[in-house]
């Protein structure tokens, strides 16, 4: 399973360009993939996206840096090695539509499918399977369980902020490993223990 994480100019995959990716393998966590890149000619840049992601417009413009279709023709030869290409991550979704978006500019023949794993249908599930009230948001009374308030209840780190896309793919691997198998993935969360709710 790859784990994934994206930064975008904005959250439309045909308005919008993918800035960064991020990626972890399930099956083998030292397997990991980080890239940065120009936007695609033409894509709009939404402020409130770069907000996010902490790149300036400058930076997503910048010339020196690869192309989309660097980026993903890249991204594609590292995937290719994973024995399970299912995609896993917080709000999967998205994240999958603009790969695939890119990878169609790209000339790149593959593209995931839309059976993917994401991490708040686990962490609502985990929660509640262990008696642990959803935090609901007060506007609407749906779930409130964004990947930060998931590391919190698994005594987790937040992710920095800006969010870089491999950092997000990592506490996401953690927090995966540690709702599913019970168990710390990556040495670098060694520190915190494994929490049962």
């Amino acid at each position: 399973m790859i784990v994934i994480d994206a930064e975008m100019s904005g959250l439309d995959p045909h308005a919008n360009s993918i800035v960064s990716v991020g990626a972890v393998d399930l099956e083998d966590p030292s397997r990991q993939f980080y890239g940065e890149c120009r936007v695609w000619e033409g894509a709009e840049i939404d402020p409130e996206g770069l907000a996010v992601n902490g790149f300036s417009e400058a930076q997503v413009l910048d010339p020196k840096k690869k192309s989309l279709e660097d980026l993903m023709r890249e991204f594609f030869a590292w995937i290719e090695i994973s024995t399970d290409r299912t995609l896993c991550g917080q709000n999967v979704a998205l994240d999958r539509n603009f790969l695939n978006d890119s990878f169609r500019r790209a000339d790149v023949p593959f593209r995931f499918a839309h059976r993917n794993v994401d991490t708040h249908s686990v962490a609502y599930a985990y929660f509640r399977l262990h008696d642990t009230e959803i935090p609901l948001k007060e506007s609407d009374k749906q779930s409130a369980l964004s990947l930060d308030k998931i590391l919190e209840m698994l005594g987790l780190p937040p992710e920095p902020r800006p969010h870089i896309a491999l950092n997000g793919a990592l506490l996401e691997a953690e927090a995966f490993s540690r709702m599913v198998y019970g168990k710390n993935l990556l040495p670098e969360f060694a520190q915190y223990p494994v929490l049962k709710p």
